[in-house]
């Protein structure tokens, strides 16, 4: 396949029917120029993957064999493990990579896009900001035939590669799990309402579940957090605690929400497993210190990111256009431990 050339004002200039002295003074916001017409033409050379500066415009016409990595942060034990895969992966096949954090910022998402795009990078793998729901500022890698894989956080209606767990099942195994272990009352710590259908759909799993099993589903027994933090997890599962039916069983959608429960739960003299069994999401580090351990849903990490650096790579080696992008699944399973051992 012919490698694609620069985008130039003059391609912007023939799309838009204007003259290239137009699309010049516009990207400059030339005051002569109509606001009306800056926009316009800000917009179209944005989707074309048009690169202004002059060091990134030389860029594009080389190879980097560069991957760029956009994630959250580094320091969650998940995306450290994502970001080992993707490296050792990425360097076996001769390949460096680019790691830049959005801090769950949108803000910062977008601009960080947009200086990968400017590296000239070869494919970008992704895992979106918790604040993200817009996700055109991709769109010119997609128009640049640059490979793009979103992992574990991915956006619904955008036609590239994913690759993630079923959410919904893991959710329902660890609930059903809580359930084998005699519990009838069990609480849900999630972040559902501010943070996508990653937590929508284990919340969703924990929720078939109970009614699987002829258990009802219960809004007071499910707290939403407003971060995914330390903190937000004790004061949800302190109003967990605090309810005069209080839960036997709590299914935290992450260990540090998990861990949470547990320390209230130790702090409040209510003995873990026997009269509050709870199991986490992940398997962090942390999961194995708490005591008693931490009963968790595994998540391949390590695996993901070698197969969304596995996909970029063949994407680079047999470009393809308009073809039907995957979703890939990858198997969790329910690591019991001591804190949800009640049978």
């Amino acid at each position: 396949m012919e490698e694609n050339k620069d985008v130039t004002i003059y391609d912007i200039a023939e799309k838009l029917n204007l003259a290239t002295s137009t699309i010049s003074r516009a990207l400059k916001d030339h005051p002569t120029i109509s606001s009306k017409t800056i926009k316009k033409v800000k917009k179209t050379a944005e989707e074309m993957g048009y690169v202004p500066n002059t060091l990134a415009a030389g860029l594009r016409g080389n190879k980097t064999n560069t991957i760029g990595v956009l994630i959250p942060t580094v320091t969650q034990p998940f995306l450290s493990s994502l970001i080992s895969g993707i490296e050792i992966t990425a360097r076996k096949s001769g390949y460096n990579v680019i790691i830049m954090q959005s801090h769950d910022s949108y803000e910062e998402e977008v601009s960080m896009a947009k200086s990968l795009y400017g590296s000239r990078v070869s494919g970008i793998i992704c895992s979106l900001a918790m604040k993200t729901i817009d996700t055109s500022h991709f769109q010119q890698f997609v128009s640049n035939n640059i490979p793009l894989v979103f992992v574990d956080r991915v956006p619904k209606d955008f036609n590239t590669f994913r690759v993630i767990i079923d959410n919904y099942a893991a959710g329902y195994k660890a609930t059903t799990h809580l359930i084998e272990q005699g519990c009838t009352r069990i609480g849900h710590l999630t972040a559902g309402s501010k943070f996508g259908n990653l937590y929508t759909e284990r919340m969703r799993g924990y929720m078939d579940a109970l009614k699987k099993h002829g258990l009802p589903v219960e809004e007071e027994l499910i707290a939403d957090l407003k971060t995914v933090t330390y903190e937000e997890g004790v004061k949800s599962s302190n109003k967990l605690l605090d309810l005069k039916n209080r839960p036997d069983g709590i299914f935290a959608s992450g260990d540090i929400m998990a861990v949470s429960a547990i320390q209230c739960a130790k702090k409040r003299g209510i003995k873990v497993p026997e009269e509050l069994a709870v199991i986490g999401f992940n398997n962090d580090p942390i999961s194995q210190i708490i005591d008693p351990n931490l009963s968790t849903i595994t998540h391949p990490a390590e695996k993901m990111g070698q197969m969304s650096a596995e996909i970029i790579l063949k994407s680079i080696k047999f470009p393809k256009k308009d073809e039907v992008k995957e979703i890939t699944f990858l198997n969790t399973e329910v690591l019991v431990r001591e804190s949800s051992k009640k049978i």
